[in-house]
């Protein structure tokens, strides 16, 4: 596990930075919560009127006086795009790096096998996303205790499962093509996040794109239809889960024989 240790250490600044921002970002949201929330009757009639704009958040679907609705859209928003950004970088450039800052030569002359560099990297990954979760579940949880309302178990936690789910499917994406690329490229992260939220919003939108929520890990992290049916889609998560499987796979087979620059 030498090389584990070796990529948490690598990547432990921008792990305390991407879960001290969403960490924060997220308390701040539930804090505000008591002083809005008598003002929450007003906000909803004025997004029950933004028609196709309110639709695409799911807030003609959420009260907004309730903690569940507020932190499904409020929270949710920052969870999910600052989680999907957080690990599409870890994912997209860890494969490609050794060739970016020419350590190649010095990995790969080491009595290791590429299976195992491209194993111990993912698990690295994987730790990242995981512990970064942990940490943001328990602020959340012990914000809301903060400020004095009743924790929504159920709910908070489907939320933030849903979330977790969505990095892991967006790291695979990304781990798969890092394998192809000889330079990371943060760019290309950052764009499939952005691209899979816009798919969401779109499928929300248009009845015709509907579809489009099996195919963006956005679909089945919707906070209204989480709060509202008390579970999460089996089917969008299935579809999920293998097109992240897949990129794993993909990282493999193409890692392993792939041409070191």
């Amino acid at each position: 596990m030498t090389l584990v240790k070796h990529e948490l250490r690598q990547g432990r600044t921008a792990f305390l930075i991407w879960t001290a921002a969403i960490g924060f970002l997220l308390s701040v949201c539930i804090f505000l919560f008591p002083e809005m929330k008598g003002q929450m009757d007003s906000v909803n009639d004025v997004f029950a009127s933004m028609g196709s704009f309110t639709a695409a958040f799911g807030m003609d679907r959420l009260n907004f006086g309730t903690l569940t609705g507020f932190y499904a859209v409020e929270c949710g928003n920052v969870l999910g795009l600052g989680g999907a950004f957080y690990a599409a970088l870890c994912a997209v450039g860890i494969l490609s790096k050794e060739e970016k800052e020419r350590t190649a030569d010095f990995l790969l002359t080491h009595p290791v096998s590429r299976t195992r560099i491209i194993t111990e990297k993912l698990i690295a990954v994987l730790i990242q996303i995981t512990a970064m979760n942990i940490i943001i579940y328990a602020l959340s949880v012990g914000s809301i205790a903060a400020v004095g309302e009743e924790i929504p178990w159920k709910e908070i936690s489907l939320l933030h499962i849903a979330y977790y789910l969505l990095q892991l499917e967006l790291a695979g994406i990304c781990f798969g093509i890092s394998a192809f690329l000889h330079r990371g490229s943060v760019g290309i992260g950052l764009g499939i996040a952005a691209v899979m939220y816009f798919l969401n919003l779109i499928a929300n939108i248009s009845e015709t794109a509907e579809f489009l929520k099996y195919i963006t890990p956005f679909g089945y992290c919707e906070g209204a239809d989480i709060v509202s049916s008390g579970n999460l889609d089996g089917a969008k998560l299935a579809v999920g889960a293998v097109i992240g499987i897949s990129g794993i796979v993909i990282a493999y087979l193409k890692y392993t024989k792939k041409d070191i620059r």
